[in-house]
């Protein structure tokens, strides 16, 4: 008897490419059925969803019986599961869980997530107060007795991506200290699809710089011969995976737009760089970070030609309408260096942020 059950749940199982999960290479989703009865389906009607830092966003996905035109049997408890991705796809990541009244949000989803439910057959998911740390894919799966099914839906924000080195000069951060840098100055590290979009936009970098895979990687759109060579085609190069405690490169950082005010202090003099924290904090405000400036400057369009101190001792400022002797061939953050903090006098950037 024992034998005979096995068989028949042997025969009621396949596997099968879900058409909603594309763009994940060589997955495979496993159904199993109960011999008869209606095949569960989830469906997530957008691939991608796009929005900002500080937003609200709701993951769609919804679930059907592709014999009935009811959202469930009525016969088993409907288990909803929301998880992230890594972007290695190795393991998953929880989100959020609902079980009949149970629900459990998990991590830093805690209290920011819950489901839509606008219908018997609603699983999506919404997430206010989106932080740079949201971005992602994540899978909707939802379980009914022995049948299961999954989507997944990838959420992309709003911002920018910048090349950061640290004070030490390039190729001086291992990938815990990459991520650490990108984190001190308002950022992530960014991730292969981000690095490609800021690459498909124009942004060319010779250096290479860490990816939040473990990848190594640099954008080019002027091949030359310092950079791969000058006959070499146009792209994201791949130097691939290095070890993330001994390899040191530098890397690449993904902020979005910022709950403040970045703006450079009107000053009767110019400053050393503590003169400039205690300037912004007279001023009600801190130094402002170096995700900061790329965001005012790549979101909000903030042009100015005064070369000013961040948070990290470095000098820059940001140029949307290139002009004379204010970075006249590109529109750019401009990186003036890491000079003496206790001689060298420059503006500053600050950031008050909003309550």
């Amino acid at each position: 008897m024992k034998s005979l059950l096995f068989l028949v749940l042997i025969s009621v199982c396949w596997a099968e490419p879900h058409p909603d999960n594309s763009s994940l290479e060589h997955e495979r989703i496993i159904h199993i059925q109960a011999e008869n009865g209606p095949r569960l389906l989830v469906v997530a009607e957008q691939a991608k969803i796009f929005s900002h830092r500080g937003g609200n966003v709701t993951l769609p996905c919804k679930f059907y019986h592709e014999h009935t035109s009811t959202a469930g049997s009525g016969t088993h408890k409907i288990r909803v599961k929301w998880t992230k991705l890594t972007s290695d796809y190795l393991k998953e990541v929880d989100v959020f869980v609902a079980m009949g009244h149970h629900r459990k949000s998990y991590g830093i989803y805690q209290g920011r997530v819950f489901l839509r439910e606008s219908s018997e057959n609603d699983a999506s998911l919404i997430i206010t107060n989106l932080i740079l740390e949201d971005y992602g894919r994540y899978k909707c799966e939802i379980i009914e007795g022995l049948e299961d099914d999954t989507a997944v839906v990838a959420l992309n924000l709003e911002g920018v991506v910048f090349p950061y080195s640290p004070r030490l000069g390039r190729y001086n951060l291992n990938f815990h200290e990459a991520q650490r840098a990108c984190l001190d100055q308002d950022s992530v590290i960014a991730s292969f699809d981000q690095l490609y979009d800021a690459w498909r936009s124009g942004l060319d970098w010779c250096n290479a710089g860490w990816l939040s895979d473990g990848s190594v990687q640099y954008p080019i759109t002027k091949p030359r011969e310092p950079c791969g060579g000058k006959n070499t085609v146009p792209g994201v190069r791949n130097y691939g995976f290095w070890d993330k405690d001994r390899s040191q490169y530098d890397v690449f950082c993904f902020t979005s737009n910022f709950n403040g005010r970045f703006y450079y202090l009107i000053h009767p003099t110019k400053l050393t760089y503590d003169e400039a924290v205690q300037a912004c904090l007279k001023d009600g405000a801190q130094i402002a970070k170096v995700g900061q400036i790329f965001a005012a400057w790549k979101l909000l369009g903030y042009d100015r030609c005064d070369a000013g101190w961040l948070a990290d001792g470095s000098v820059r400022y940001p140029i949307s309408r290139p002009r004379k002797r204010c970075s006249p061939n590109e529109a750019a953050v401009r990186f003036v260096g890491f000079p003496d903090k206790k001689h060298k006098l420059y503006g500053v950037y600050c950031f008050r942020a909003y309550n």
